[in-house]
């Protein structure tokens, strides 16, 4: 299930189901301390009337029971959610935000009553949580008559659930076991319209709170209702405190002004952007600003749906991905999301000058399924990738901030061990980089991608090394390109097929060449010069890239590669349609003048969004569903950079 709506500051950060539930709940690291992460621990949402009580994500609820419709209609990441049962007669509209400067959850509940008559209608909210992701049974939920709240804790997480209708408090609660010793949860003490009023519970614990609204004929009542967050109990407390004192809507108006400040790089190009990808370009900004760490780190996904069916999700920082969002925010303007990625980077830098497969929001090293072992072959568990992108990303930022102080703090600590890893870590059969995991994180090759990323990072680190007047290592690392180069020509390209390999290996003494076409070979030698944009090779490569894939006849999704089994949906078709090879395909069309091609592609993209603009990993060939994780950060950070090419472009034309 996809995020059609993502909130977060950096710290605090949710996450809300197609049903407008609290899904995935993030503190105190964006991808980091899912206290939600679970089935059983989606925060419920209920409405009683008349001896009727309705949970707005019950699975036992006839079809079109409740209907959806989300939004972010304010220019700021702040979600609009309708959830209408024409049945109870009611309408639950939600403005959500977690704000800007306070670790805090707001939902502002517009209750409507769309029948003639006056009604008493009992809203029901409740809230569970796994601190920690922890599954041991050792939480504590508790009443704080004092505070007009309920304390959920463990250790350094707290969190304090409250909220407010009209100038009153909640006016029933209770708190209990879910998932243990046969009890379902407390939102089942709700059935008859009633709490039981119980204080204090310990070990799996989840709280329900309730608001009884008098709203009348054809008319609306509003709720606040709030989750603040705090690495202490007293943390929380003030938290809960300051919103009770500058009240929930001044909260909001100051995120929105916090948002519409943070947009104005975005604002000052929106004019030249295609009308109808407008408002779904400032949602992408959005999207992908809500992914990243206030410390530095870039979340591929914070959709944790990947949980029900494989053992992680994409809370992790790669640092590919990380370099490919910052791109398009690096050409806006934008600076702080740059160098704290920089910062957390240089952290995470192995002794050796290469980086890890992923790391945590915390910058500690994350899961992996690479080994140090490789048919015989003993390599750290790596992409090369992973080292060249960041090197590559940061000669970009460079260049459009030529700062001495930058080059002090980066040069020595992160550019010289990561080009002189990228220059040693060569094979010497073939005279390319040695082999590592590709792109993809399947194959342990010598990509054609992964050169031509290494190509492109050693030429950059060339152009750093000569603003720190470091003429040797200029030198240096510009041969060692140019050899990269060399060998690429001679070994990488199927002349047979007309297509580069996806990569070879070194079998004794022989060259092993994989022929499967992958998109990321292709574009890959295109995007980073590994051969010239009008050489036959990317020409040829190209067009067996569209005849291979239906492009001339019409389709407009690529896969990542042929017969790509990764979700695959139906075997008879070579794969899932992935938003970012597609939009490599367009960025290609732009650079050749094709611009009604690439307007085609992100229209088909476009078409392909949620209401809110969330856009996942892939697109499911026969049915156009939307595949999970979604969002995906780095397929927002292609879209926004396949639009800004288009200005580009437009400027030179």
């Amino acid at each position: 299930m996809a995020r059609p709506i993502v909130l977060s500051n950096g710290e605090l950060h949710v996450g809300l189901n197609a049903f407008g539930t609290v899904h995935d709940f993030y503190y105190p690291y964006v991808g980091f301390e899912n206290h939600s992460a679970g089935s059983n621990l989606r925060h419920k949402v209920g409405v009683w009337i008349d001896g009727d009580l309705s949970w707005i994500d019950d699975p036992k609820n006839p079809p079109g029971e409740w209907t959806f419709k989300f939004r972010y209609p304010h220019s700021a990441l702040i979600g609009h959610t309708i959830a209408k049962n024409n049945r109870l007669g009611v309408i639950l509209e939600f403005d959500d935000f977690v704000d800007s400067q306070l670790c805090v959850f707001v939902r502002n509940i517009h209750i409507v009553n769309l029948w003639g008559i006056n009604r008493e209608i009992r809203l029901f909210m409740h809230q569970a949580f796994a601190i920690g992701d922890s599954r041991s049974n050792t939480d504590t939920a508790q009443y704080l008559p004092n505070d007009n709240a309920i304390l959920h804790y463990r250790g350094r997480r707290a969190f304090i659930i409250s909220g407010k209708y009209r100038n009153e408090f909640f006016d029933q609660f209770t708190v209990g076991l879910f998932g243990i010793e046969g009890k379902e949860g407390t939102y089942r003490d709700a059935d008859d319209g009633e709490l039981g009023l119980n204080n204090v519970e310990h070990g799996r614990v989840d709280s329900t709170i309730r608001f009884k609204a008098m709203v009348n004929a054809n008319s609306s009542q509003r709720v606040h209702y709030w989750i603040a967050a705090g690495s202490s109990i007293s943390q929380a407390l003030n938290v809960h405190n300051q919103i009770i004192n500058d009240g929930a809507l001044s909260r909001m108006s100051r995120t929105a002004d916090w948002w519409n400040e943070w947009l104005e790089p975005t604002y000052a190009v929106l004019e030249k952007i295609s009308p109808n990808h407008r408002n779904t370009f400032l949602q992408s900004m959005m999207i992908i600003k809500s992914q990243i760490d206030k410390r530095g780190a870039i979340i591929a996904s914070t959709d944790t749906s990947m949980l029900n069916y494989s053992r992680d999700a994409y809370g992790y920082s790669w640092p590919r991905d990380g370099a490919y969002a910052l791109w398009p925010l690096i050409r806006l303007g934008y600076t702080d999301e740059a160098l704290r990625f920089f910062e957390f980077t240089k952290r995470g830098l192995h002794a050796d000058g290469y980086m890890m497969h992923k790391y945590r929001a915390d910058g500690a090293l994350g899961s992996s399924w690479h080994s140090y072992v490789h048919d015989g072959i003993i390599a750290p568990p790596i992409q090369e990738d992973e080292t060249a992108l960041p090197l590559f990303i940061f000669a970009q930022y460079y260049a459009l901030h030529p700062d001495s102080g930058l080059l002090k703090g980066f040069y020595k600590n992160m550019i010289v061990p990561m080009a002189n890893f990228l220059t040693g870590y060569i094979n010497k059969a073939t005279g390319l980089p040695r082999p590592s995991y590709d792109l993809w994180e399947q194959t342990f090759i010598i990509s054609t991608y992964t050169t031509a990323v290494t190509y492109a990072a050693l030429l950059a680190a060339s152009d750093l090394a000569s603003a720190a007047n470091d003429q040797e290592n200029a030198v240096r690392w510009r041969l060692a390109a140019a050899d990269i180069q060399t060998a690429a020509h001679k070994h990488l390209y199927n002349s047979e097929k007309k297509v580069f390999y996806l990569g070879l290996n070194v079998k004794g003494s022989q060259l092993v060449k994989n022929e499967t076409v992958d998109c990321s070979s292709v574009f890959g030698a295109y995007i980073f010069g590994l051969f010239d944009s009008d050489s036959d090779e990317v020409l040829s490569s190209i067009n067996t890239v569209e005849q291979l894939f239906g492009i001339n006849e019409g389709k407009l999704g690529l896969p990542r590669y042929e017969n790509d089994d990764y979700r695959r949906v139906n075997p008879e078709i070579t794969g899932n349609y992935w938003f970012i090879t597609s939009f490599w395909q367009a960025q290609y069309y732009i650079d050749k003048g094709n611009k009604s091609k690439a307007l085609e592609i992100l229209d088909w993209a476009k078409s392909h969004a949620m209401s809110t603009g969330v856009m996942g990993e892939q697109l499911n060939p026969v049915t156009n569903e939307v595949i999970s994780p979604a969002p995906l950060t780095w397929t927002h950070a292609e879209y926004v950079a396949t639009l800004l090419d288009l200005i580009a472009k437009d400027k030179t034309a």
